[in-house]
């Protein structure tokens, strides 16, 4: 199902809406300040083996946690000062920063590294589902593995099937987040991507 969202100024009752089918157990699609995503509620685990499943990805490729901002990260990830001081200056963005993770991230998320994968979007509709759903969001492209990022949120809905909902609010982008890994105290850049990664390293 599409339904469409103002992406500046997302209405609180499609918000709601969608919030409605997070808590239900439903993967919805939805936009990010990359590409669209495809995510579920954190604390439902049948959801996220779902996940895997439409995107047809192993079981040992992390998602991400979307936040809708920096106080929310301590909860899931473990952020030294040196830390702090780095996210705070380059999210909200482009980017997905591998931390520590705490105990607070459930144990069916935990891979062999014990790390997470924190997002915290510059758009206003996945920080506004983040908001309402009072929790993070488990997050991926929303693109088939080992394919380009689906641009077009007709095509998300019609590709994945089962979806409960795409929020469509246009054209999305086609590269994917820049991917940092600071677990180990230092700086590797995993990924490039959209963001620029020049003042990271």
């Amino acid at each position: 199902m599409l339904l469409s969202i103002n992406p500046a100024h997302p209405e609180p009752r499609k918000i709601a809406r969608a919030v409605e089918l997070l808590e239900r157990g439903d993967i919805i699609g939805y936009p990010t300040d990359t590409v669209y995503g495809l995510g579920c509620d954190l604390l439902n685990k049948q959801a996220i083996e779902r996940i895997y499943q439409l995107k047809g990805m192993r079981k040992d490729k992390a998602l991400a946690f979307i936040c809708p901002d920096l106080s929310d990260i301590a909860r899931y990830a473990v952020v030294e000062n040196h830390t702090y001081r780095l996210l705070k200056r380059f999210l909200p963005g482009p980017y997905t920063f591998i931390l520590p993770a705490t105990r607070e991230v459930p144990k069916y998320l935990h891979l062999k590294q014990k790390t997470v994968g924190i997002r915290v979007p510059a758009h206003p509709v996945p920080v506004a589902l983040v908001t309402a759903l009072g929790r993070p969001l488990i997050s991926t492209t929303a693109a088939p593995v080992g394919d380009e990022p689906l641009v077009d949120p007709a095509e998300i809905d019609d590709r994945f099937k089962g979806l409960g909902m795409v929020l469509d609010a246009g054209g999305g982008g086609m590269v994917p987040t820049t991917v940092v890994d600071l677990s180990e105290g230092r700086v590797h850049i995993v990924r490039q991507g959209a963001g620029p990664t020049d003042e990271l390293v």
